[in-house]
């Protein structure tokens, strides 16, 4: 097979970080080559330097045998390379037609901008990625798997022979799964390559035809995807074997620390009653979709309940607030870390204490001397793997942000701690912290709930197990019955099954 791309030793550093120690990277023409690390491996700041966006500090790009530069953007799109980002580049209120020539609009005459060619060239790549939508229809109606195929239909648009997917299936259903890898397939046939990230192993195997490995910026090598295997892989990333990927701990169960009753909160929670006890972890499986994270942010007070009862430790919630939720001992940690969870541009010592700035107040001013305090007992605890707490959130990988939203909400106090994905797109290592962190908490009596798509880690981490499925629940299981069977048969099954009530 043709090698269409080849990076030697490229090297790139940033104020007191080296990004990047002299990684290689060869991609051939017509296949998909999945590109692995944990978080901090350097796959971003290498596709950057692909893309354009970044300047290499040292090193050689070649694109179809001749050594190349690639100083903008442009120049990337110019030879052929197209990114595709996790968080998608695009206007939400402009049309999708308007989104794919964005910057190269069909014009009439030079001047006035020709709708009409525009939406009918528009078609004609929205015909080749299989996306049956009105060109004229807004982005931001459309859902994520439709949007991550406009951006598809943009980059065959400026005829690219190499598309980079960043963490492509990160927010997306089985089935949009299904039809993205279809996608790539008829790229691969076509003869355009794909750069694959992802943190999902069972993907990597799924779709691509070999795989690098970076790890702490450095190149560990590229294998056939048909020579490795799960062990080998994790090996390669973190430097070592992972044992106990879920390590439970048998801890004692204590009282009723959180229970719901018929909470209503939208079209998505309907009929909603549960409890969760200290020292349990809890969690709520489902299809995307079920409403799993509109019940969280409902009890949470970030979302308006219909109706209902919420009440912490025997006491009813007062106000329907997340200041009342935060008082009465209730933390959060949402799905999306960056948009919701913390102030990027904030340091982790003002991300650390920004819900608990009573805390911090001395003589009615906040004390940055007790900031520092409180953040550095955090990074302490929590193992949080940051230069130092004026370290800006946005320059930390995704398993030390998760840390950092997670310790925001133990400064408050917190004794209820809902965890809303908490491991999606971190990496294998980063997501072993995370679940013996869950572990460690709940040993200290914290009551626990975890939302996750991924089935293995619900039944690996939780005592039990409830169930969603369009907006209300449908069963329950204790840890010892749960199985992946088990929970699809609940899923599928249309009748609701009897709740326990609290003992």
């Amino acid at each position: 097979m043709q090698e269409l791309l080849q990076m030697h030793n490229i090297r790139k550093s940033f104020p007191g970080v080296q990004a990047l120690r002299g990684v290689n990277l060869s991609i051939r023409a017509g296949e998909v080559h999945a590109l692995i690390g944990e978080n901090g491996a350097g796959k971003s700041t290498l596709m950057k330097i692909l893309s354009g966006v970044y300047a290499m500090d040292e090193g050689e790009v070649f694109w179809e045998g001749k050594k190349v530069d690639i100083p903008s953007t442009s120049a990337a799109t110019e030879l052929g390379i197209s990114i595709i980002y996790q968080e998608l580049n695009q206007l939400p209120n402009m049309s999708v037609a308007e989104n794919i020539f964005l910057g190269r609009e069909k014009r009439a005459r030079k001047i006035f901008l020709n709708s009409r060619e525009t939406l009918s060239e528009a078609r004609v790549f929205l015909d080749n990625v299989g996306l049956d939508v009105d060109a004229r229809t807004l982005c931001k109606d459309l859902s994520i798997a439709q949007r991550q195929m406009v951006e598809i239909a943009k980059a065959l648009s400026v005829n690219a022979r190499l598309i980079v997917m960043d963490e492509p299936t990160s927010s997306l259903t089985d089935r949009e799964i299904t039809l993205l890898f279809g996608l790539i397939n008829r790229l691969r046939e076509h003869g355009v390559a794909v750069v694959f990230i992802s943190h999902k192993l069972e993907e990597i195997f799924q779709i691509s035809d070999r795989i690098t490995v970076l790890r702490d910026g450095e190149y560990i090598g590229t294998i056939d995807t048909a020579d490795s295997s799960e062990d080998l892989l994790i090996q390669m990333m973190v430097g070592r074997s992972l044992t106990g990927f879920y390590p439970k701990r048998a801890v004692p169960i204590g009282e009723v620390a959180l229970e719901v009753e018929h909470l209503n909160a939208g079209r998505s929670v309907r009929d909603i009653s549960f409890f969760v006890r200290s020292g349990e972890i809890l969690g709520f499986a489902g299809l995307v979709g079920a409403g799993r994270s509109e019940t969280m942010r409902a009890i949470f007070g970030v979302d308006p309940m219909e109706s209902g009862r919420i009440s912490v430790n025997g006491k009813m919630l007062s106000h329907h607030s997340p200041s009342d939720a935060i008082a009465c001992g209730i933390g959060l940690v949402p799905e999306d870390r960056k948009l919701q969870g913390l102030i990027l541009k904030m340091t982790v010592r003002e991300n650390t204490t920004l819900a608990s700035m009573e805390e911090t107040r001395e003589n009615g001013f906040v004390s940055r001397r007790r900031e520092e305090q409180i953040a550095r007992e955090y990074v302490k605890k929590l193992d949080i793997r940051t230069a130092g707490t004026e370290q800006k959130a946005a320059n930390l990988s995704g398993g030390n942000q998760q840390k950092v939203v997670i310790a925001k909400w133990l400064a408050t106090g917190s004794r209820v701690l809902i965890l809303d994905s908490p491991t999606r797109g971190i990496d294998v290592g980063a997501k072993k912290e995370i679940h013996e962190l869950m572990g460690e908490l709940a040993s200290r009596g914290v009551a626990i709930i975890m939302v996750s798509s991924e089935l293995p880690e619900i039944l690996g981490m939780c005592d039990r197990i409830i169930v969603m499925h369009e907006g209300s629940i449908r069963g329950e299981m204790p840890r010892s019955e749960a199985t992946q069977e088990k929970i699809m048969e609940i899923i599928l099954t249309s009748k609701k099954q009897a709740i326990p009530q609290v003992e």
